[in-house]
């Protein structure tokens, strides 16, 4: 069989014509790429006791340019570009946190929480951390950081009931 270079150039129409069936006008440079590399696995793969290269090549450089052409579609249907004015009303990702540390530790106090409830409490509101999280500051067991929130919100909730 002859060089790549050979075939390449022998087989650029075909690829042209091939992109042009498929109403492709767009990137058309990218799907010739596509196609070239279609050729290429053709070359490699064809054997030359099972039939004619011409229509090997044919069917491989259309059925990987329609892979193509499906796999940017899923994409495109996936993802959905935005205005611009989209962004303006997106709220920006750092929250500002209005309770002072010392009014949350104030009202910890007056519910009553135990030092660990109270950490639990710091670590939620303040810092923003998961059960998770500090129970690996804590080198606990995430069940005992899930209990101390259970007692923190139950003592919460007498103390802002009786106000």
């Amino acid at each position: 069989m002859e060089s790549f270079e050979q075939i390449s150039s022998q087989y650029t129409p075909m690829i042209y014509k091939i992109i042009s069936s498929l109403n492709i006008y767009k990137n058309k440079d990218e799907f010739f790429q596509v196609g070239l590399i279609g050729l290429w696995e053709a070359y490699e793969q064809f054997d030359e006791n099972k039939g004619n290269f011409t229509s090997y090549a044919y069917s491989y450089i259309k059925g990987r340019l329609m892979t193509e052409l499906s796999r940017i579609n899923r994409h495109a249907e996936k993802t959905t570009p935005v205005e611009e004015e989209f962004w303006e009303y997106i709220e920006d990702g750092f929250r500002f946190c209005s309770m002072d540390e010392s009014i949350l530790l104030s009202y910890c106090q007056a519910g009553e929480l135990t030092d660990n409830q109270t950490k639990w409490v710091v670590y939620t509101f303040l810092k923003e951390l998961t059960v998770m999280e500090i129970a690996a500051i804590e080198q606990v067991s995430p069940s005992a950081v899930k209990s101390w929130r259970k007692g923190a919100k139950e003592k919460l909730r007498k103390a802002l009931s009786s106000y």
